[in-house]
């Protein structure tokens, strides 16, 4: 706000920090006093806020080594920070912390409590500092966008590749061509995210601000708060580069686009989806220079190597691998892929969608609303002569018979299912209909995958822990005499993210041998089929991850968080 509070012309003359005609001058040039004797060097920044904060008993802050939370300017949005003269600092549940130029202006600190909705707490700065951290701190994504266009503009990075015409591709925002303010935001959160190696982008309306997220190595992390008004340019923009419709936004819509960046074409995968507030969308990024398609480099252990590499050189068979929703389980099976995919081999697929292109490998895309779905590809793939079949997922009855049935008949198929552990895929499989013996006879080898963030080399600490929480945990009494950890470093480095920099697989295999397809004729249950498979030297998923902590590779703190305790204690 532009006007001062009497109370502060009465503290600066009692303490002698200007005169009225100092006053009277400033007041003649306008109505931003304090300001205007600042900037003229007639009263002193420091003077003032030691006077105005002892009065009122408001702490002062030094707004230029302050990074606001950005959960707190969610909350007053740019405009009404510039029509005060105030600044968000932090929130803490129901306090906002703000800073103010006047303290004891009651009236402003009302109208700021019913538009945060908070309870306010004070501090206090000088106007001019304020008006300086509202540009820093506002109009930092504008600096970042500037510069990172001009770099790809030298560079020649960032290509959006579309079947559209040029022109088309223009229609971003309020303004025509490159320089429009969607293109330019647009192409910054796509340029940062490919470097800090995203595997998702979130674009979020809030109430007042957007939310712009990513996810790097399985964790949500908050980047920036572009202005809400930008929301329709943002989603319009991204709309064009996916050849989606700009004018329907009560409907659920997908598509992508391609760009290439450093060198190399990169995937994305575009979700819009209507939410209270306009807009959200989610973009999965798919690059395959980062993808990894060699069994050798996967770092998996040695028995799990040696049961898969047994199962992809079965003549016919199934092999499956199960896991949550990007748990890795497409990575491994394209690995897999890749080992068998040779001249002499036909390999085709069946994907929703396709993830990534592979040389020499037949991808079919299932189109649900033309009517290809996975059981009809599956079916019409068979009669294509395959040698070996990777089945995206299976997700019904239907696909999961026919999967069954041409792994009988002289196929080697490859495919993921949905559950927690590799015992549970059996059961899961007789669920939805399949014979026991059709089931024995036709699984060669069960996966189940997690993935877990691979510690910072770097900055990563030494950790003890009592030796009872690790033996509750799985180690035994040989391995918790003598066990290094180690655990991330909360502030992480230059060369990290929180600590953890990178994520592994972990992989728990179940090899089914004549004693094991017994047992699933014999409907044994799952604890049964899995104590047999860890008596016959199976690791499971938590056994896996404790000796990936020992090496000192990730933390124990995210083995347990991405693992399941057994039922019972590995041998």
């Amino acid at each position: 706000m532009v006007r001062v509070s009497g109370k502060i012309r009465r503290l600066l003359l009692d303490a002698r920090l200007v005169t009225d005609q100092d006053w009277n001058d400033a007041r003649a040039k306008g109505e931003r006093v304090l300001e205007t004797l600042l900037s003229s060097g007639v009263l002193e920044e420091d003077a003032l806020l030691e006077t105005l904060g002892t009065d009122a008993g408001v702490p002062p802050v030094d707004l230029s080594r302050c990074n606001p939370d950005p959960a707190a300017l969610e909350l007053l949005p740019h405009e009404t920070c510039a029509e005060f003269t105030i600044l968000p600092i932090s929130r803490n549940g129901d306090i906002l912390t703000i800073a103010v130029g006047d303290p004891f202006d009651v009236l402003m600190l009302d109208d700021l409590k019913r538009r945060a909705g908070c309870q306010i707490r004070q501090v206090v700065s000088s106007p001019l500092a304020i008006k300086r951290a509202i540009e820093r701190v506002f109009q930092t994504n504008a600096r970042q966008v500037e510069s990172l266009l001009d770099e790809v503009k030298v560079g020649g990075e960032l290509q959006v590749k579309s079947e559209q015409k040029a022109e088309e591709l223009d229609l971003a925002g309020p303004a025509k061509g490159d320089d429009a303010p969607a293109v330019k935001l647009i192409n910054l959160i796509l340029l940062r995210a490919l470097k800090e190696k995203a595997s998702d982008v979130h674009i979020e309306p809030g109430d007042k601000v957007l939310r712009v997220r990513y996810r790097i190595d399985g964790a949500m992390k908050t980047v920036m708060s572009p202005p809400k008004v930008m929301l329709n340019a943002l989603i319009s923009r991204l709309k064009i580069m996916s050849q989606l419709d700009i004018a329907e936004r009560f409907a659920p819509q997908d598509g992508k686009f391609q760009i290439r960046y450093e060198g190399r074409a990169i995937d994305f995968r575009l979700s819009v989806l209507p939410v209270v507030g306009g807009e959200k969308a989610v973009m999965r990024i798919l690059d395959q220079g980062s993808l990894a398609l060699k069994l050798d480099t996967m770092g998996y252990e040695p028995k799990t190597l040696t049961d898969i590499r047994r199962a992809i050189a079965a003549a016919y068979g199934m092999m499956l691998v199960t896991g949550p929703t990007g748990s890795g389980k497409s990575t491994t099976l394209y690995s897999c892929v890749a080992e068998v995919a040779t001249e002499d081999v036909n390999v085709v697929t069946v994907e929703d969608p396709v993830e990534y292109r592979m040389d020499g490998v037949n991808q079919v895309p299932v189109n649900p609303k033309r009517g290809l779905t996975f059981a009809g590809a599956l079916r019409s793939i068979l009669r294509q002569d395959p040698d070996v079949v990777l089945v995206g997922e299976i997700r019904d009855t239907e696909t999961a018979d026919i999967a069954v049935k041409a792994a009988l008949t002289g196929h080697l198929v490859l495919s993921t299912l949905h559950t927690n552990d590799a015992a549970g895929t059996i059961t899961r499989l007789m669920d939805m209909g399949i014979d026991p013996y059709l089931v024995s006879s036709s699984l060669l080898c069960i996966g189940a995958q997690r993935l877990a963030r691979k510690l910072c080399e770097n900055c990563r600490a030494p950790i003890e822990l009592p030796k009872a929480e690790l033996l509750a945990v799985g180690y035994t009494e040989a391995e918790a005499a003598d066990l290094k950890l180690f655990q991330p470093n909360p502030k992480g480095c230059g060369r990290c993210n929180t600590g953890y920099r990178g994520r592994f697989a972990i992989l728990e295999t179940l090899y089914l041998d004549e004693v094991l397809k017994r047992m699933v004729v014999e409907r044994r249950s799952v604890q049964e089929l899995k104590s047999e498979a860890i008596r016959q030297g199976m690791l499971t998923l938590r056994q896996v991850g404790l000796l990936n902590a020992s090496r000192g590779r990730t933390s124990l703190a995210e083995v347990l968080s991405v693992t399941m305790e057994d039922d019972r204690p590995h041998p």
